[in-house]
């Protein structure tokens, strides 16, 4: 499958884009039919946001019970959406920027902000964004470069080099300069980048299981984050912005001119004031920070939970804590409480 996926990013113009989508979104149906592991942990998650989604209204509706039946649905949308994902990665080459355009569009309270900040008008700044798994993230990050600011971005070093080099492909190919994880002083460069004009560092930080991670407090449970983003902000001072990517209706000529039933919104929210964490010590700082970008992140997820691409253990619940290195003993004892 790997081979395959590959092949096609290399080859974008072979199979048309619709017959490429309906393919990988019969196999979504197919996993979510067998209710493989995948899925499985998908429901385990998403289990989370709707429990606490409820909870957060249960005053309203007197329950806080997710139903069977209600999940089953949720992660049937889920699995659509993740499998979609893959099919406009691997065809993107196909399409020229006016259709991808068509797709992606920027939304939020955070989005006239973010222009004005980033406006190359002589005084222009850069920003640090935190999001997650979420959506097409890598539309945002072509839709920015013509909407707000060019991307320099971190992706996952894959241990198989032909997906590697196919997913840096496509990302650069659409706009985007690409470090890779493990890169010698990434940070470094990262924060380099940001000191330029009109720059923007979006980090993928919604699941991190390195010892660097920070655990915080999301959907009722623990989740452990990338610091990335806190810490951009909090060396930089920049001010960080949160983002979540979700799918919508396409209608009229958008829909004529995106070739596709769906397109995306680019919710831009904050930012988050940075000064306001100067009073704490570094490491409570970029804690603090991390757990603030999440509360932002956590209420996007719970409004459009179906484009939550999460198939991972990521709640303490799930993880294996014996394995992880930098555990705080509070979540030691906790956990050993709840067994």
């Amino acid at each position: 499958m790997v081979n395959v996926m590959a092949w096609l990013a290399n080859h974008p113009r072979v199979l048309p884009e619709r017959v490429v989508r309906g393919a990988f979104l019969a196999a979504a149906d197919v996993a979510w039919l067998l209710r493989v592991g995948s899925v499985r942990q998908l429901e385990r998650n998403l289990r989370h946001v709707l429990a606490w989604s409820a909870a957060e209204g249960a005053e309203d509706n007197g329950s806080s019970h997710v139903g069977s039946r209600t999940l089953r649905r949720l992660s049937r949308k889920g699995m659509r959406s993740y499998f979609t994902y893959f099919s406009e990665a691997l065809t993107v080459g196909a399409s020229d920027r006016s259709r991808l355009l068509a797709r992606i569009r920027g939304d939020g309270d955070g989005l006239d902000s973010i222009i004005a900040l980033t406006a190359p008008d002589g005084q222009a700044s850069s920003a640090p964004i935190a999001m997650g798994h979420q959506g097409n993230w890598d539309y945002d990050g072509f839709w920015a470069q013509f909407g707000v600011a060019p991307v320099t971005t971190v992706a996952e070093r894959l241990a198989d080099p032909d997906m590697l080099d196919a997913f840096v492909s496509i990302r650069e190919r659409l706009g985007m300069r690409i470090l890779l994880t493990g890169t010698p002083h990434l940070t470094e460069r990262l924060e380099e980048a940001l000191r330029q004009p009109s720059v923007l560092v979006p980090l993928l930080a919604d699941r991190d299981l390195s010892r660097h991670g920070e655990f915080v407090e999301a959907f009722g449970s623990t989740i452990r984050v990338a610091r990335g983003p806190a810490t951009l902000a909090y060396d930089t001072g920049l001010p960080l912005y949160v983002v979540n990517t979700y799918r919508e209706r396409l209608s009229g000529e958008r829909r004529r001119a995106a070739g596709t039933p769906y397109g995306y919104v680019c919710e831009i929210s904050g930012p988050l004031d940075i000064d306001a964490y100067r009073g704490l010590e570094r490491e409570d700082a970029i804690h603090a920070i991390s757990q603030a970008w999440v509360d932002v992140w956590a209420r996007g997820i719970a409004a459009h939970p179906e484009d939550w691409h999460m198939l991972q253990p990521i709640f303490l619940e799930d993880l294996d804590l014996d394995r992880l290195k930098d555990v705080p003993e509070s979540l030691l004892a906790s956990a050993r409480v709840g067994d």
